[in-house]
């Protein structure tokens, strides 16, 4: 199986861009974040031209969630657990070949002295506590999507000037490290180490030319599904396309299911 996340920063105006890369790529899973769509106005239409099932949890200009899959997604769940349902939109899980498939799109945060970033270590704690409760670390699982938090300094092309920014800010390493420590591996790390491998480039300042990047977005899954990882891969090419997301898809392939 082949999966593979994206946050495209609205759907509607990244569609031609997502279609291509679908048309080229064909992932068996594409996991969305950020649509900046409500339900009824997502172009699931256009997807299925491509033989994919789509789930979607969206809000008009904020947020939103999607799983467009070639095989049929059972036990869908939207909106994460422990959370008012009339909240955020960022949490849409379900089970496709055997594994229960986790996207999300963590909260930015904003400001670190703002009501934003107690949200999301808010968020992420009550990520922790749903894991905990409903699932266990040997089971196959995928947790992945835009996690907006760069775990480690060679995450972050300057350490030292990010370092207390809300994406590389201490509290919120720590907690994305106690959701990772529940019993989750992080499948690019697997194949991939040193500085130099971003997800998210600023639209400013010549940031992606510069390759001034943040690894942001994740592939993170148990251990029975890491075992059988053989590659997880960033694909820069859309983010040097015209009118790109800032965000670059993440893609794994796991073997078996």
């Amino acid at each position: 199986m082949r999966i593979a996340t994206w946050n495209v920063n609205s759907i509607r105006a990244r569609l031609p861009i997502v279609c291509s890369w679908l048309a080229e790529h064909r992932p068996d899973v594409l996991c969305l974040q950020e649509t900046k769509v409500e339900d009824e106005k997502f172009p699931g239409e256009e997807f299925g031209k491509f033989g994919y099932q789509i789930c979607f949890f969206g809000q008009r200009t904020y947020n939103g969630v999607a799983i467009l899959s070639r095989s049929p997604v059972k036990d869908l769940c939207k909106g994460l657990p422990g959370l008012p349902e009339d909240e955020q939109r960022r949490f849409l899980a379900g089970t496709l070949n055997g594994i229960r498939i986790l996207n999300i799109y963590i909260p930015n945060g904003q400001a670190v002295d703002s009501p934003k970033f107690l949200y999301k270590l808010h968020f992420v704690n009550r990520l922790r506590a749903f894991l905990e409760t409903s699932h266990r670390p040997g089971e196959p699982l995928i947790l992945l999507g835009d996690f907006n938090v760069a775990p480690e300094p060679e995450d972050v092309y300057s350490p030292e000037e990010w370092e207390g920014e809300v994406l590389f800010h201490p509290d919120a390493r720590a907690a994305i490290g106690t959701l990772k420590a529940w019993g989750l591996v992080d499948l690019f790390r697997k194949h991939h180490a040193g500085p130099g491998h971003y997800t998210w480039w600023d639209y400013r300042v010549g940031a992606f030319r510069r390759n001034m990047g943040l690894r942001i977005d994740h592939i993170w899954a148990t251990q029975p599904v890491a075992d059988r990882c053989g590659s997880c891969e960033i694909d820069r090419s859309p983010r040097a396309g015209e009118r790109p997301s800032d965000h670059a898809p993440v893609i794994a392939s796991i073997d078996g299911f």
